[in-house]
């Protein structure tokens, strides 16, 4: 069984999870509402995902026998992270389906590689050039000018692996710095503000997008999501039809989050996208308990074969806000706050930079929900 197509769980049956992050805990925990099992596979002996699973697989994902044998336990199988090596998929993937299809991580594993296909769907981005050297560093800075952000092509997250270069910059030194060989150099935006859209798309072609989220990072961290973004009709239509394109040229199953810059111009708005992230994301958290389906059962759904949902948002403004480092500690604060809920990963001791949980709030409830 590999075409996603034929992929039609039944409950009791079971999804394989790569990834024992907070992210694989949630999905585990939606799918659990939904009468399916789920195995976690993490090298991590301290996964916060083995805590909501009966079954779990702590091995490298070099270990070639454990994950044949985690296939052999399982009837699909899914990620909580995008930078699953290229190797533990092709293993898994030639004995279970593994959705989203392994051959989207080459695109989005690669930033260039994803810029270049945004591209050729005809979708705004920033400029960008392909850098390897300090020699064609300093050929796309005198293409594109500056100031611009210097990113490594691959595993870059919150921040890590990029620098923003400004005149007077030393150029070898930030290339340096990076301690890369494979690099991109994207133009620096000015934009108004970010925004990200959580989609959901099933085997069968059906999209379904929740509301357009403006996000607040503190640190290259994200800290607030804020759900209606605050931008016109228009704009969000836009916003949410980019994201369903690019699912249905991915032919995506799944969950998968567009982040994108909302530029102020002579003529109004306009959005540009910034990465795409094939998996849920931080910023749909607000869906957990500001919607009638969260990304997480929209996720769980889609793999499975069965019908997604539409999703229903339960107030006039939903936010989410990262809880991180030592703020877990005073999670107590919250919860007598109306209309708050408080989500904690279950993660070891707090450190800087770290998202141990998160908060979401209902504001000014709809009437009726």
């Amino acid at each position: 069984m590999t075409d996603a197509k034929q992929v039609t769980l039944k409950p009791g049956d079971t999804i394989g999870i790569l990834g024992g992050g907070q992210l694989g805990r949630m999905l585990a925990m939606a799918a659990a509402r939904l009468g399916l099992r789920c195995q976690v596979f993490s090298p991590d002996p301290d996964s916060p995902a083995f805590d909501v699973v009966l079954n779990a697989t702590c091995a490298e994902y070099a270990d070639v026998e454990a994950l044949e044998m985690f296939a052999g336990d399982v009837d699909v199988i899914t990620y909580e992270f995008e930078n699953v090596p290229a190797a533990a998929a092709m293993v898994l993937d030639a004995r279970r389906p593994v959705l989203p299809k392994r051959k989207i991580l080459e695109t989005t594993q690669d930033r260039l590689a994803e810029k270049d296909f945004v591209t050729r769907l005809g979708i705004g981005t920033a400029a960008y050039a392909d850098v390897t050297s300090v020699a064609s560093l300093r050929e796309a800075i005198l293409r594109i000018g500056l100031p611009a952000v210097l990113k490594t092509r691959r595993f870059g997250y919150d921040g890590k692996g990029q620098a923003i270069i400004r005149e007077g910059d030393d150029i070898a030194k930030v290339w340096t710095s990076l301690a890369t060989k494979s690099a991109i150099l994207e133009a620096f935006i000015p934009y108004e503000r970010e925004i990200s859209v959580i989609a959901a798309r099933s085997a069968t072609g059906q999209v379904e997008c929740f509301d357009v989220t403006e996000n607040e990072h503190r640190d290259h961290i994200l800290k607030i999501s804020r759900a209606p973004a605050p931008i016109p009709d228009a704009l969000a239509e836009e916003a949410r039809s980019i994201a369903g394109k690019i699912a249905d040229a991915l032919d995506y199953v799944g969950v998968l989050a567009v982040e994108m810059f909302v530029l102020a111009n002579g003529t109004g708005p306009k959005v540009l996208v910034n990465e795409i992230a094939p998996r849920v994301h931080n910023s749909g958290h607000w869906t957990l308990d500001g919607a009638s389906v969260s990304q997480f059962e929209q996720h769980i759904r889609a793999i499975a074969g069965w019908p997604l949902g539409k999703p229903v948002r339960h107030g006039e403004i939903v936010t989410m806000t990262n809880l991180i480092g030592d703020e877990i500690n005073d999670y107590g604060k919250w919860l007598s706050v109306p209309g708050a809920t408080v989500h904690i990963y279950g993660k070891g001791a707090p450190r800087p930079g770290r998202k141990m949980g998160h908060v979401t709030e209902v504001r000014r409830p709809i009437e009726g929900k």
